[in-house]
């Protein structure tokens, strides 16, 4: 795990078990969304029941860039989570549901932004099979050859180009490009 993670245990004991779970899930969240910068897990029992076994609380809060996401389980309201792992298993299911929607709504903020707007080809490195366009606001974005719908072989430094963008792992990036013609049009 490429970052700390802290487990805590209240009104239970401590156990071997309960924490590789915990570890476990968190890698699998990791392997999802890698820009988790920390990991804080609080597994507790907090009301006893004299009818019904005991109901286990699972609280989440995961650090990343720019904000922090808390789940916390409702004891009360689920039964099932008298069985810790299905606690634990739900805590998790609800993260990945709140980083799912982070990244979705990321994504989409980039794209309404920025999608089917014009640009320069400003570099071109021909046999790496990538390069950069310039946008009208001085930005420079990366292209790889793949990106160009109609030939990477066939664009100039010059050329205008109509681009889409989304977020990549380094910052935007065109995600699709083609050639405009003199008259504005997109080769296709």
């Amino acid at each position: 795990m490429n970052f700390p993670l802290q487990i805590q245990f209240r009104d239970i004991e401590k156990s071997d078990f309960i924490f590789n779970d915990v570890w476990e899930h968190t890698e699998k969240l990791e392997r999802f969304f890698d820009r988790i910068t920390s990991c804080q897990v609080v597994v507790s029992a907090p009301h006893q029941r004299h009818h019904r076994g005991r109901i286990y609380h699972i609280q989440i809060r995961l650090h990343l860039p720019g904000r922090d996401i808390v789940i916390s389980t409702e004891p009360e309201k689920n039964h099932a989570h008298e069985d810790v792992y299905v606690a634990i298993r739900d805590a998790f299911d609800a993260a990945r549901r709140q980083l799912e929607e982070g990244v979705d709504i990321g994504r989409r903020d980039v794209k309404a932004n920025h999608t089917s707007t014009h640009a320069k080809v400003a570099r071109i490195f021909g046999e790496e099979g990538y390069g950069f366009i310039r946008t009208p606001d001085q930005r420079e974005l990366y292209f790889h050859e793949n990106s160009v719908l109609d030939g990477f072989a066939k664009l100039k430094v010059g050329d205008e180009v109509r681009f889409s963008e989304e977020m990549g792992e380094k910052g935007p990036q065109v995600t699709s490009m083609t050639k405009v013609g003199k008259n504005g049009h997109s080769f296709t």
